[in-house]
């Protein structure tokens, strides 16, 4: 898929796959995007039954995503069928390795329906490049806390520096959109929250994975543009089209190409984060 081929989404609401009274209060969110989880938030012995609550409430009012058990579990090609009801718009594959395994679900699901490989092992990493140009990849995303464990990571900042920017130059080279960053597992705690979502931002990342609806404002907000960026975009704007090719400084720094398209690029984005 293209950058073109998926709308801009930069909240991802998780909700519990075997609590469908929760399905429809995280519908009302502001979310961009809700996904029912089969995964880590479902007990082992609650996995048939939230699959068939999530069959009986499909489609629900809005469409939604699912994030189904890897591949080499026993629920997975029953999960897989669960993919193919109406009113699911993607399908999120856990520790994702290989891309053959992302060619398989998309080979079964068809074209229509987007895949978000979530690379949280070593493995997955190394194949990120493979993965992101596999069948339906729409966008990446990063399960920075397994990652941690696999690799035996102590930290959540620097120390995910290196992969944090791997991936969002795959999804680059890739066409794909800016990747999606991991959660921020901290509740109460808005000022955590907002630094993780600007640190995420100025690494190249698109969006943010939430565990909490609490968390869907703060996100939402930490992926637009600030009313500074707009403005200045704007002067950029101005001023090079005033100077019709010539040389400008705008606030006492010289324009060249590279900055009036970051310009336009904010104000692009300002519009459509905003519609």
């Amino acid at each position: 898929m293209t950058l073109a081929a998926t709308p801009i989404i930069k909240t991802l609401l998780f909700v519990p796959g075997h609590q469908p009274a929760r399905f429809d209060k995280a519908c009302a969110t502001q979310a961009d995007a809700i996904i029912i989880d089969l995964e880590d938030a479902v007990p082992l012995d609650e996995k048939d039954s939230a699959r068939q609550a999530i069959a009986d409430w499909l489609p629900g009012e809005r469409p939604v995503m699912l994030r189904i058990n890897s591949i080499d579990t026993p629920w997975f090609a029953d999960d897989l069928k669960l993919c193919k009801s109406p009113g699911i718009s993607g399908v999120i594959l856990p520790k994702a390795e290989l891309a053959s395994d992302l060619e398989q679900i998309a080979d079964t699901l068809g074209p229509d329906v987007p895949l978000f490989p979530l690379i949280e092992t070593a493995k997955g990493m190394w194949n990120a490049h493979e993965i992101a140009h596999a069948k339906s990849v729409s966008r990446l995303m990063f399960g920075s806390i397994d990652f941690q464990f696999d690799l035996g990571i102590d930290g959540e900042g620097d120390e995910l520096l290196y992969f944090r920017s791997q991936l969002v130059l795959v999804s680059r080279l890739a066409g794909l959109q800016a990747p999606i960053d991991g959660v921020t597992t901290a509740l109460d705690d808005p000022k955590q929250l907002s630094a993780d979502v600007s640190y995420a931002r100025r690494l190249g990342f698109g969006g943010k994975l939430c565990i909490h609806p609490k968390q869907v404002e703060l996100v939402n907000q930490g992926f637009l543009p600030s009313e500074d960026d707009v403005q200045w975009a704007h002067r950029i704007v101005t001023a090079m089209k005033a100077a019709n090719g010539a040389a400008v400084a705008v606030d006492g720094k010289m324009v060249d190409k590279p900055v009036l398209l970051r310009a336009e690029t904010i104000l692009s984005s300002s519009k459509l984060l905003n519609q």
